[in-house]
């Protein structure tokens, strides 16, 4: 199989994360990276370096106003007398439509939804990137590959079109979407991520040329709390294509394959042509955030079951955080993919 990744990913190295009030190390490092790759080549991936598709594809869904953010914050935040080494927000807008305040403090609330995406001078390039590599595995499905593997770290799918959060800046999958709408295809976004994405969600809320389903740990005491409900799905034009499958904390296999057949069933009935699978392998039973008990063989499983719709899969990275059966879980779920 191929898969795309680019180096420039390792200069994002965020050091904050807020947990219940407690300031912890942020679980979204570089050294993911080494890990993935060694799972991903012990799958039989071949790894290439991405093409630059410049800024269109990104700004499709992206906002100007925030990619201008993304880039420039961390400059001007640096000015700030005695601000710390990251951009973090402490102070958020009571609804979207207010007023956009000129300052860097401002902003940052405005564009970053929690204290768990912190930007540092290597964000931007890092984020970048990531999204490029998308959108090269997204070229060689369109060029016919059957499945392709993006390494993209940062994740994107909790990034809105103006809204950074969950260690989420560009939303790759979407990106990714967007790519193959543009090349004449019907695509459908599948999460398999243990948190909704509720990102992606947001970005396609109101739009029914993209499929969104997301199989994720019931939000009403789970990341992101606010989006991933039933009820949610869609509105105007984009009314009943997102489909959100909250499951119990704790679910295993068997609940997860019910769940996923929901999923796939949804797909066919969209008539999609395409398959993003936004892939987070934090719903193992030894990831750190610890909402679901999917096992390592259970990943191949999942695989297989998206694998036997016979569409064109480009399979990009989300989460799944550093521990011992990390890099075994990505080598599961790429050789129950084949290709």
């Amino acid at each position: 199989m191929k898969a795309i990744l680019d180096e420039r990913q390792r200069v994002h190295d965020p050091k904050m994360f807020m947990a219940n009030g407690v300031r912890l190390p942020n679980p979204e490092q570089p050294a993911r990276i080494e890990v993935l790759r060694a799972g991903a080549e012990a799958a039989g991936c071949r790894f290439e370096a991405p093409t630059d598709h410049g800024l269109g594809p990104i700004a499709a869904l992206h906002s100007p106003e925030y990619l201008v953010f993304l880039e420039t914050i961390h400059t001007r935040w640096s000015r700030i007398e005695g601000a710390s080494d990251e951009v973090i927000p402490n102070i958020h807008p009571d609804r979207r439509s207010a007023s956009y305040p000129r300052s860097a403090t401002g902003q940052a609330g405005f564009h970053q939804a929690d204290t768990s995406c912190p930007i540092s001078a290597g964000t931007w390039e890092a984020a970048y990137w990531s999204a490029q590599t998308a959108l090269s595995g997204a070229d060689a499905v369109i060029a016919g590959d059957r499945a392709v593997y993006a390494l993209s770290r940062p994740p994107g799918h909790h990034a809105f079109g103006d809204l950074a959060g969950g260690f989420c800046f560009l939303n790759n999958s979407g990106i990714a979407a967007e790519a193959f709408l543009k090349a004449g295809l019907r695509p459908a976004i599948l999460d398999v991520d243990v948190h909704h994405g509720n990102g992606t969600q947001g970005i396609f809320y109101h739009r029914r040329d993209v499929l969104t389903v997301s199989i994720h740990a019931d939000p009403m005491r789970f990341y992101p709390f606010f989006w991933g409900h039933a009820e949610e799905r869609g509105e105007g034009e984009g009314l009943g294509y997102n489909l959100n499958l909250p499951l119990p904390r704790g679910t295993d296999d068997a609940g997860y394959l019910a769940a996923l057949d929901i999923a796939l069933a949804r797909v066919r009935a969209f008539g999609a042509d395409v398959i993003v699978v936004a892939l987070g392998l934090d719903a193992h039973e030894n990831d750190p955030f610890k909402g679901f008990r999917v096992t390592t063989p259970g990943f191949a499983r999942i695989a297989e079951r998206i694998a036997g719709l016979g569409l064109p899969m480009l399979i990009v990275q989300e989460g799944g955080y550093l521990q011992p059966d990390l890099g075994a879980n990505l080598t599961s779920f790429l050789s129950g993919v084949g290709g």
